[in-house]
């Protein structure tokens, strides 16, 4: 089967670790069952594991690639990428967690193996493109949003940085749950693009109209010390990431004084990507796709990942 996979890894030039080719059928444990896949998207997390980080080179090759939709019973779904107990309330809290790529081939494949449970029906007149991109980047921003960040019904939020998917999909979820959002950005280009998702869009640093009720903060020290300053007596700054540094300098002061939650976040349940799915297909909402590669050009999306100029989502065609 066609598959992109890291057949090493490489700290300083994580492109030259990915390979494509083909690769024997995946195994199946016990349990397990396989599916065709036909689209699947990118994430940050494919950079970093070609780059090592959470992919040692013993563990290698690995098809990479956590988010995608395959054919099960004839009917296109989505593939939940936790592997973790089924039987805890909360998954994503299980020590042993891993996510697809990672000890298990990901989604990067013609072909894949995956525990049934993780498989939900796609939302009906949705393509497959539009489908891949939901299981990590809008899950995790779901969950940001709801569960972690606790936003009310009028709430005001704050999206730091304006083109990863993540954003995006923070974006336009809290705008359709009817809250006030704010999205920074050093790029015109995208402000001039979010605030068609109906956000208001200001430079990177700039002060807020009004102090947020929950801050999303995807990007790390450039911008954190500002998520502060833009936060509410007793809000909530949730982190999923930290693309722009992990050291970020904090003002405990602000944080005892004003009665600041910092909560990290990550990924999000098999419920709660159900709970997703509900709401968008409730309110008619597409994630945003920025391009579309085919499985064999996937080094080009990946390319094209690095060099940060997206707005939303990369997919894969498998067809």
């Amino acid at each position: 089967m066609l598959a992109a996979y890291a057949n090493t890894v490489s700290s300083d030039d994580p492109l030259s670790a990915l390979a494509v080719g083909e690769l024997p059928d995946p195994e199946v444990p016990d349990g397990w069952t396989t599916v065709d896949v036909v689209a699947s998207s990118l994430n940050r997390h494919d950079l970093w594991s070609l780059a090592g980080v959470g992919l040692p080179k013993d563990r290698t090759p690995m098809i990479l690639g956590c988010d995608g939709v395959a054919i099960r019973r004839g009917h296109p779904h989505l593939i939940y990428p936790v592997i973790a107990d089924a039987s805890l309330p909360d998954e994503t809290l299980d020590p042993g967690r891993t996510l697809l790529s990672e000890l298990h081939p990901g989604t990067f494949a013609e072909k894949i193996a995956i525990p049934a449970r993780n498989l939900l029906a796609a939302p009906e007149g949705w393509s497959a493109h539009e489908a891949a991109c939901m299981p990590t980047a809008w899950l995790t921003a779901w969950r940001m949003l709801t569960t972690r960040g606790r936003l009310e019904p009028g709430g005001s939020v704050l999206v730091q940085g304006a083109g990863g998917g993540v954003a995006t999909a923070a974006v336009r979820l809290a705008a359709t749950m009817g809250a006030r959002v704010y999205v920074t950005s050093r790029d015109e280009a995208k402000r001039e693009r979010v605030a068609g998702l109906g956000a208001t869009a200001l430079p990177a640093g700039a002060r807020l109209p009004e102090r947020v009720d929950v801050v999303i903060e995807t990007v790390g020290s450039a911008t954190f010390d500002h998520s502060l300053k833009s936060a509410r007596p007793g809000a909530r700054i949730v982190v999923s990431g930290a693309t722009a540094g992990h050291e970020a300098p904090v003002d405990l002061r602000r944080v005892f004084f004003l009665q600041l939650e910092i909560i990290g976040s990550t990924m999000g349940t098999r419920d709660e990507l159900a709970e997703l799915l509900i709401f968008c297909s409730e309110h008619d909402l597409r994630p945003v796709i920025d391009r579309v590669y085919p499985l064999r050009e996937a080094k080009k999306a990946l390319a094209h990942l690095a060099d940060g100029d997206i707005f939303g989502k990369i997919v894969l065609d498998h067809s």
